[in-house]
């Protein structure tokens, strides 16, 4: 399965067209030194939580969006080489390369695929980080494979589940605080793929009042500390640029 870097970051409001010519001129460069497809998006249906939250994660202050992005690469191997190259390239470490955001505040880490179903490509995202213990890995990839074939019948594109693989501790922040994640505890970085906002919209709605859908049981994850939300495409290198967002 798909190797993935997954990344949250704070980005002033203000900036979004910023972010998103940022976002178009560094990926033909991440191209270049071998990273896959390249999807950058904008918090559009992102809440407060009482616990976690995508805000909170990456410590956002009231005028900051949030962004939610990932690299893809075959595997691991393919992910380190981009990285070595990243760290040579002069294109990449370029003045010129405007940063509309903080990125001592990004969070960021790789990610092994346990799920992985349908075709890439959709004009709106649902992201999700859920910690997960990990005596619970195959009941949690048991699961997380049910519902991917839920999400697929109600329209979903594309629906990953990727699992911590090469997660740092940060000084400020990283996935594991995001989670407030405890001893023994693997962080899953996932994704849907929809068509639109509103496939998702009635996806999520049917899916919330189908009885079959409710748990039975405990969860193989802790869903107090999870957090999701909605995210509009503002450039994705399947699509050759950015969306009409």
């Amino acid at each position: 399965m798909s190797y993935f870097e997954g990344f949250v970051l704070p980005i002033p409001a203000e900036n979004k067209e910023r972010y998103r010519k940022h976002a178009q001129q560094m990926a033909p460069l991440l191209q270049d030194v071998g990273v896959g497809r390249v999807v950058e998006t904008w918090d559009n249906d992102v809440h407060e939580g009482k616990v976690t939250d995508f805000r909170m994660a990456v410590n956002a202050a009231p005028e900051e969006k949030v962004g939610f992005a990932w690299f893809e690469y075959p595997d691991r191997a393919a992910r380190d080489a981009a990285n070595a190259r990243m760290m040579q390239s002069e294109a990449m470490t370029s003045s010129d390369i405007d940063i509309p955001f903080d990125g001592k505040r990004m969070i960021l880490g790789g990610f092994e695929a346990i799920v992985e179903e349908g075709t890439p490509g959709g004009n709106y995202i649902d992201g999700f980080v859920v910690p997960v213990p990990e005596h619970n890995r195959e009941a949690y990839r048991q699961l997380a494979a049910k519902m991917a074939g839920v999400f697929r019948q109600h329209g979903a594109n594309r629906v990953v589940e990727a699992i911590s693989d090469d997660v740092s501790h940060g000084e400020v922040t990283d996935f594991y605080r995001a989670v407030k994640a405890e001893k023994g505890e693997a962080i899953v970085f996932s994704f849907i793929e929809w068509p639109d906002r509103a496939t998702r919209d009635t996806a999520w709605g049917a899916i919330m009042n189908d009885e079959s859908m409710k748990p039975d049981g405990e969860m193989p994850f802790v869903g107090q500390r999870m957090f999701w939300g909605g995210f509009e495409p503002l450039s994705d290198t399947l699509s050759n640029g950015a969306s009409n967002a």
